[in-house]
Parts: structure tokens; C-alpha cells; sequence
């Protein structure tokens, strides 16, 4: 790669996608960077195809449609030194690639990325946003609730070293959901390094509904268990907190029936995340009701995964 402004391909995969894949376009044509190369969009319905190639991005076809195989077909037709990860949903600050640029040249890493911004557009959406920011929807992780630079399991998105993704094979197109999480996890064992920089900072627009939102966490609950599987020993305990709380609620509402008092275990737990909910936005009740919603959702796809994983 070269030492002073590496070439630079933006890949983007997009199903569906055509009502917000122009924002993203546009954060990407206003970049500060110089050498942006190409954004290469992976699209998996006319659509989303269709506006790319107005934008004047290169588009390769992506009809399965998923993630993984997407960003791998997009970065296999890319030629950049540096791989730019976007989402279509996503909007970068202008000087988004420059400053992930230099962080890579600084700190040697293969993979930079910083803090993911929820958004929300309507009413569901912000209540959505203030739950995914808030500690108890995003755990500890930095690239929700921020935190100092320096290195990570994970990052949000990624501005990746070509090299050192494809020494460890690109991602893995067994999943569907936290395919970052999994790369970087290879990115880790191979003795690289991944990097936060809470100078990064991304818009993200999150579900707009309930029913939305619990798809996406089912999925990553499923993923989660996907991946502990694949890879013996990276479970962390703090991972099994969603897990465990679905297993305590369902049997202690059951247990009720004989012990009556034990109905103020669940009681309890829609209590406290009432109230953190209400502490992220004290007019509404739906970032409590999205706060249960991430909970439950991640915790049962964890749990059936599991089963069938």
C-alpha cells in the first residue's frame, strides 16, 4: 500500500435500496479524499442498480441478494489499495476517508472504523436510534457508545488494508448477519490489528418498526450463535446475558403459575427498562418498548440458533 495517498474503492452491497442508496452515493461523491478510485455497488434488484449507475458507480450483480457474497463481489472487482465499506442505509462525514486513511497509516491496522450515529426519520425510527445508542440496547460496545481510540474486537463498517483482507479469505458468506464481527475475528488471529477512532463517525438509519427491528435481532442473535460454534472458545459471558434473560422470563412467567410470586421476575425486568427508557427520551415509551424488543429478539435467535445452527 502505498505510504502517502493509497488508492481507494468504495464497495457498497444494496437490495432494495433505492429510496436511501443516494444519500449514501452523494456522502461518498462530497469526500475530501482525493483518490477515491471507484464505488463499486453490489446490487441485488433493479433498483438499487439503477441508481448506482446514475450515479455513475460501477455495479455488479448480486442476486442472492446477501451481504457477504455482495461485499466480496464488489471488492473483487474493485482494484483500490483500501477497501471503504458502506452500507447503502449509511451517510459518511466528508472527511470520512481521509481521517480513516491516516489512522491506517498510523497505526498500521487492517481495519479502521469508528462510531456508528443512529438516525431515525420517524417516530419508531428515533425511538429505535435512542435505544440502539443507549447502554442497555448496545452493551458496552465502543462503536455504539463510544470511547477511547485504540484497539477493538470489532469496528462499525470498516476501511480496510486489501492485502490483509484477502490473506484471510474475505468474508465469510455462511453469515448473514455480523460478517464484520467474523472477519475481524480472522483479521485478529492472523496478528493483525483492528482499530476504533471515535473521530469516525457514520449516520445509520435504523428500522422503522418494531416487527423490523426484531427480524434484525433475531438474526444477530442467530449469527452469534453461528459464530461460537465455528469458532470454539470466543464466546464472551457478557454475550450471554440476552440468552440467559429469555430463559429466566419464560421460565419464571411459567413457574408463576404454581409459585405466584415469581411473576414479578418479568414485572421487575419491564420495569427497569421502562425506565431506562424513558431516562434516553422521557416523552416516549417506544425506545423502552425497542429496548425489549433487541433483548428478547437477539436472545431467542441466539437460543434457536442454537438448536439449528
Amino acid at each position: 500500500m502505498s505510504s502517502n495517498s493509497p488508492s481507494v474503492s468504495v464497495v457498497i452491497p444494496a437490495r432494495n435500496a433505492a429510496d436511501v442508496l443516494p444519500r449514501a452515493l452523494v456522502s461518498i461523491r462530497d469526500q475530501d479524499y482525493d483518490n477515491i478510485i471507484e464505488v463499486v455497488v453490489a446490487a441485488a434488484d433493479p433498483g438499487s442498480a439503477e441508481v448506482a449507475e446514475q450515479s455513475g458507480a460501477r455495479v455488479v450483480s448480486n442476486p442472492g441478494g446477501a451481504t457477504p457474497s455482495g461485499l466480496n463481489l464488489a471488492i473483487a472487482a474493485s482494484g483500490g489499495d483500501v477497501i471503504v465499506r458502506c452500507d447503502a442505509q449509511s451517510v459518511l462525514e466528508s472527511d470520512y476517508v481521509s481521517r480513516a486513511i491516516a489512522t491506517l497509516l498510523r497505526t498500521g491496522a487492517a481495519n479502521v472504523g469508528g462510531m456508528q450515529v443512529p438516525l431515525g426519520a420517524t417516530l419508531w425510527g428515533r425511538a429505535i436510534a435512542a435505544a440502539m445508542s443507549s447502554p442497555w440496547g448496545a452493551g458496552d460496545a465502543r462503536y455504539r457508545v463510544g470511547g477511547e481510540e485504540g484497539p477493538v474486537e470489532t469496528v462499525y463498517l470498516g476501511v480496510f488494508r486489501r492485502e490483509a483482507v484477502e490473506a484471510v479469505g474475505g468474508f465469510d458468506e455462511r453469515f448473514q448477519r455480523n460478517q464484520d464481527y467474523e472477519l475481524n475475528h480472522r483479521l485478529l488471529a492472523a496478528g493483525e490489528m483492528v482499530w476504533f477512532d471515535p473521530g469516525l463517525r457514520v449516520e445509520y438509519r435504523p428500522r422503522d418498526s418494531l416487527r423490523a427491528l426484531a427480524q434484525q435481532y433475531y438474526g444477530y442473535g442467530r449469527a452469534k450463535r453461528q459464530f461460537s460454534r465455528l469458532h470454539r472458545g470466543s464466546l464472551r459471558l457478557r454475550q450471554l446475558a440476552a440468552p440467559t434473560l429469555v430463559i429466566t422470563l419464560v421460565a419464571a412467567t411459567i413457574a408463576s403459575v404454581f409459585v405466584p410470586p415469581l411473576i414479578f421476575v418479568p414485572l421487575a425486568y419491564v420495569g427497569g427498562v421502562v425506565m431506562a427508557g424513558l431516562a434516553s427520551d422521557p416523552h416516549s415509551l417506544r425506545v423502552s418498548a425497542a429496548l425489549i424488543t433487541m433483548h428478547l429478539s437477539w436472545g431467542s435467535g441466539f437460543l434457536i440458533g442454537r438448536a439449528s445452527g
